[in-house]
């Protein structure tokens, strides 16, 4: 048997190839170049993108993948180069059992990067049962029943298997995109667009990968099936944009540079092609294109991390000087609020009598100072408890309770400070009871906050504060005052927001009663806003609150 495939060696004139994969059994130098522009691409950013974070799976399953699928594309030379039998049918076999291994790798490093946790076991085994078959039966006949010796096309005959093969391969890549679909629906803006690019570039991916042989079969047209191999390239152009722009791999300026020095080591070895005419001019020409255009992109790229990690630097600045800002607004009220204390307690004493009796122009100025006095304590304490709700630093005590009595309680506390402008005030409560989950202190303050802000912005008139239940809890306070013009109205709710019109009437208005009476709300998930037919026509605010 041995002689007599070496005399049909003989006959067919088969050239011997040196290296394994250099020979004129090739009968194209498209070929050559086909199988290299994949092989040296898809090997270096694997390795590049590998030892930046030899940690990390998902480098790691994708350094596997690029490694096999270069194994795959060395085979597939010798295939094409090789004249031994023996070869032949070994490296076939080979690829027999690599090219559902790469489908397989692709389905666990489309989990690993959107999950970005490894498998389970029971999972792990899900992907690679439908391998066993392929593994225990590569080198049977069930995989390639035999060397071809009736034409000199250096074939091997196809057995069952390899159907099988290529059944599970449409299994696989189905499998990644109804788990793509699937996280893709219960995932946020940015991840969506990470699936969907890693999704496509697999997907692309794998069908260059089988499109080579598909193309060739229908068409009997090899050099055009080569098309199929710039699958990796492709899929590689995807990787190295979400290095940039997500950072997928932790690979940064390294992967752009390994990108750009296969391309051009691949074109290089066109130069070494001689069965072309001028192939070493067009070789040339395009090579110093790639370095012109190489040069481009990395410095395009290197600025953009530099411009990246810049605005990173300047954010843990910020964050410094925020900090920083915190302290020193903490310091600050501190040592105001201690002197507001002391004055207050001098004010307090000259009207008890703590110091003997006064004049009544004292007794009137003393007043006036301890009101001064009370409404700056209030002040700084707004302040820091701004600054402390920002920080996370207050804690909600949330606990069931009826948000009809902090309503009912709060207007009682204020009817004293209303009639005493000259103002009136009703309360309308449809229900019994309006039952929430919520912090007692920091709704009372919130009621508080809007009762207040209604007595110092009306001049006459009424307030009424009313409570109703449509689905939610809905508080209104409104009142016959100042109203709110469109202008004004963009800076309600914000940190320190003053309208134009307010600070005539209230010089002592801070903007923090809104934007704390905001946090309280939204903490409670429930929301905010305020309504008004224009200046001079009063204003309406409400708390919607969710019912518990």
């Amino acid at each position: 048997m041995e002689t007599s495939i070496q005399t049909f060696v003989e006959l067919c004139q088969w050239d011997a190839a040196r290296f394994l994969i250099v020979s004129d059994n090739v009968f194209a130098p498209l070929i050559y170049y086909s199988h290299f522009f994949a092989l040296i691409p898809s090997f270096l950013i694997g390795l590049f993108v590998f030892l930046r974070n030899r940690k990390s799976l998902t480098n790691q399953v994708l350094f596997f993948i690029t490694t096999v699928f270069s194994l795959w594309v060395f085979a597939d030379l010798v295939l094409w180069a090789n004249e031994e039998p023996h070869l032949i049918m070994f490296f076939w076999s080979l690829q027999v059992i690599i090219e559902p291994l790469i489908y397989a790798a692709c389905v666990y490093l489309i989990y690993v990067f959107v999950t970005k946790k490894d498998l389970d076991l029971k999972r792990k085994i899900g992907i690679a049962v439908f391998l066993i078959p392929t593994l225990l039966f590569a080198s049977t006949k069930f995989a390639l029943t035999g060397f071809d010796l009736t034409n000199c096309y250096r074939e091997t005959g196809e057995g069952p298997l390899t159907l099988y093969g290529y059944g599970i391969e449409v299994v696989y890549l189905l499998w990644i995109l109804i788990f793509a679909f699937g996280k893709f629906q219960s995932v946020g803006r940015e991840e969506r667009k990470q699936i969907i690019l890693i999704t496509t570039g697999i997907t692309l991916f794998l069908l260059a990968l089988v499109s080579g042989n598909i193309v060739g079969s229908l068409t009997e047209n090899w050099s055009v099936a080569q098309i199929g191999l710039f699958g990796m390239p492709i899929f590689v152009s995807f990787l190295a944009y979400m290095i940039v722009k997500f950072k997928a791999f932790n690979a940064k300026m390294i992967a752009a540079q390994a990108l750009v020095f296969a391309l051009a080591m691949s074109v290089l070895g066109i130069l070494f092609v001689r069965t072309i005419d001028n192939i070493r001019m067009v070789a040339l020409g395009t090579l110093i294109l790639i370095i012109i255009v190489g040069y481009l992109l990395v410095r395009g790229v290197k600025r953009e991390i530099e411009q990246r990690e810049r605005l990173a630097e300047l954010n843990i600045s910020l964050r410094d000087l925020i900090k920083q800002r915190e302290s020193l607004v903490h310091l600050i009220t501190h040592k105001v609020k201690g002197s507001f204390t002391r004055t207050k307690f001098i004010f307090a004493g000259l009207l008890d009598g703590t110091f003997g009796q006064i004049t009544p122009e004292i007794k009137k100025v003393a007043e006036q100072g301890l009101d001064f006095d009370n409404g700056g304590i209030e002040t700084v304490d707004l302040v820091l408890n701004v600054a402390n709700l920002q920080n996370g630093l207050i804690k909600y005590e949330m606990r069931p309770l009826d948000f009809k009595d902090i309503v009912v309680k709060t207007v009682e506390d204020k009817r004293l400070a209303v009639e005493a402008k000259g103002l009136r005030i009703e309360a309308s409560v449809e229900k019994d009871s309006y039952r929430v989950t919520g912090d007692a202190f920091w709704l009372k303050e919130v009621v508080n906050n809007l009762i207040e802000n209604s007595i110092k912005y009306t001049k006459e008139g009424k307030i009424t504060v009313a409570l109703s239940d449509g689905g939610k809890i809905l508080l209104s306070v409104k009142d016959t005052g100042l109203g709110i013009t469109p202008e004004d109205k963009e800076h309600l709710f914000t940190e320190g927001g003053r309208g134009k019109d307010s600070v005539k009437v209230n010089v002592d208005s801070t903007g923090y009663g809104l934007f704390t009476v905001k946090m309280v709300v939204e903490a409670h998930k429930g929301r905010v806003w305020a309504e008004s037919e224009g200046e001079g026509k009063g204003s309406q605010f409400y708390v919607e609150l969710p019912i518990s």
